[in-house]
C-alpha cells in the first residue's frame, strides 16, 4: 500500500534523508522510529507530496505521491507533527470545515471519536490546551474513515490515559484492515501496535525488521541478587558480561552461553534471579549507542 524506493532529500547544509527503502503492506501498522531531527517528518512530507525528493520515488496505493496527491488525499488521514488550526474557529466549526473540504459527512464516526477521546469541541481552538488540540487533530484525521493513515508523533501532548485510548483506537483500526504508518519516538506505543518498524538515524534507515526479530539480536539479560558481597567478586573474576547495579546486585548479559552463567552462579548464594524483558527501547539504544556511532 505504501512504497518508498531509493528516496532522498538533501538540503543545502548536507542534511536530509538518504536512499530510503521500505514498504507497508495493506492492513499493516508500521512503526517509523527515531529521535527528533532523524528525518521522520521529512520522509512523511515527501509521502504526502508536500516537498519534492532529490531523487527516488514513493507511492500510496499505486499512486505517485508527488503527482497524484489530490487523488491520494481522498482516502488518506494525516496527523502532522505540528498541527496548524484556524484558531478563531471552535472545534465543531473546524470539524465541519474539514468535512466540507473533503465532500464527506463524517458525523457518525466523528461523534464516536469525540466520545472516545473526550474532546470538548464547543470552545475556540485558540483557548484549547495542547492535548485538546492534539485530540482535535486525531478526530479530523480519522473521522472520514480513511483506508490509509499517516501519523507523525500522534500522541504528542496527550496524557497517559489518552495515550492508552489512542493505542486502543489503532488496534481497532488494524482489525478493520486499515494501513497505518506511524512515526514516533515513544517505544511503548510502537511496540504495542506495530509488527514491523524501521529505525532511522541521521537520515539513514539502520534497521528494518519485525520487532520480534529485532529483539532476537539483543543479548538476554538477568538481574541477580546475592546474599553476600563476596559473590559479586566471583562474577567480576568470571568471563561473564556484567554490570554492577548495587552492592549485591548485578545485571548479567549472555547470548547463548547459559552453561557458563549457571556454572558461575552455582558457586554463589543467589537470593533473587529475574529475567529482564527486552524492549523496543533496548533495540533503539543499541542502534544509537556511542559504540555504534
Amino acid at each position: 500500500m505504501i512504497q518508498v524506493t531509493d528516496l532522498s532529500k538533501v538540503y543545502s547544509n548536507g542534511k536530509g534523508v538518504f536512499d530510503l527503502d521500505f514498504q507497508v503492506a495493506e492492513g499493516e501498522v508500521f512503526g517509523f522510529l527515531g529521535p527528533n531531527g532523524a528525518g521522520k517528518t521529512t520522509t512523511i512530507r515527501m509521502l504526502l507530496g508536500f516537498t519534492n525528493p532529490t531523487k527516488g520515488k514513493s507511492s500510496i496505493n499505486g499512486l505517485d505521491a508527488r503527482t497524484k496527491t489530490e487523488d491520494i488525499q481522498k482516502f488518506l488521514g494525516y496527523v502532522p507533527g505540528e498541527i496548524a488550526f484556524f484558531d478563531n474557529m471552535t472545534g465543531t466549526e473546524f470539524l465541519d470545515f474539514m468535512n466540507r473540504m473533503r465532500g464527506s459527512n463524517g458525523n457518525s464516526r466523528q461523534k464516536e471519536l469525540i466520545d472516545l477521546l473526550e474532546l470538548e469541541t464547543k470552545g475556540r481552538i485558540r483557548k484549547m490546551s495542547k492535548g485538546m488540540k492534539q485530540k482535535l487533530g486525531l478526530v479530523a484525521a480519522f473521522m472520514h474513515d480513511p483506508s490509509v493513515l499517516i501519523l507523525d508523533e500522534p500522541t504528542s501532548g496527550l496524557d497517559p490515559l489518552m495515550q492508552k485510548r489512542f493505542i486502543e483506537l489503532i488496534l481497532q483500526e488494524k482489525k478493520r484492515g486499515k494501513t497505518i504508518l506511524m512515526s514516533s519516538h515513544l517505544f511503548d506505543e510502537v511496540e504495542r501496535t506495530c509488527e514491523r518498524t524501521a529505525i532511522i538515524r541521521e537520515g539513514v534507515i539502520v534497521a528494518k525488521e519485525r520487532i520480534d526479530e529485532l529483539k532476537k539480536t539483543l543479548k538476554k539479560s538477568y538481574i541477580v541478587t546475592f546474599e553476600e558481597a563476596s559473590d559479586v567478586e566471583r562474577i567480576k573474576n568470571s568471563p561473564l558480561d556484567y554490570k554492577l547495579l548495587e552492592d549485591r546486585k548485578v545485571e548479567i548479559q549472555i547470548e547463548e552461553d547459559y552453561q557458563t552463567m549457571l556454572s558461575v552462579l552455582s558457586n554463589c548464594k543467589v537470593t533473587d534471579l529475574d529475567a529482564r524483558k527486552k524492549t523496543l527501547e533496548d533495540i533503539f539504544i543499541k542502534y544509537y549507542s556511542k559504540e555504534d556511532a
